[in-house]
């Protein structure tokens, strides 16, 4: 699932979902998955929130296809547990795959460029796994 809109000034989920909707995907990422009460119960720790606004959020993240939802119980008893799609490395892995493509294939060489002036501030195993990435590219277009 493609995300829909890049907060380019938000820092970690932030960047991908709203304040409240990153909040509760870690939450679930951090479960087998839970109920709106009890994600409401943790979160009305730090602030209040209404159980009414946490079911708003939950559902459109289900909605948008980050949740399942599995109902038990029956009656007035009934309700929801939900659960995240994939993992949290999985889905940050896809969608930092697909801003890096969707700028590379926009940008081209300027954000080329820009990556390999930020490579001066990773750890020198980012730079040998790129080493070996562009060693890989360059065989399998026969280059030397």
């Amino acid at each position: 699932m493609k995300i829909k809109k890049l907060n380019v000034s938000g820092e970690g989920l932030n960047r991908f979902f709203g304040p409240l909707e990153a909040k509760i995907m870690d939450l679930l990422w951090s479960s087998e998955g839970m109920t709106v009460k009890e994600v409401q119960t943790i979160l009305n720790q730090d602030n209040p929130i209404s159980v009414n606004a946490v079911t708003t959020v939950m559902n459109r993240l289900f909605d948008k296809g980050h949740l399942t939802k599995a109902l038990f119980g029956s009656g007035r008893t009934q309700a929801a547990r939900f659960s995240t799609v994939q993992t949290k490395e999985q889905f940050l892995s896809e969608q930092t795959k697909a801003v890096s493509q969707g700028l590379i294939q926009e940008y081209g060489s300027l954000v080329v460029s820009h990556m390999i002036d930020a490579l001066e501030e990773v750890d020198h195993e980012l730079i040998a796994k790129l080493e070996s990435k562009l060693t890989e590219l360059k065989k399998k277009r026969g280059q030397p």
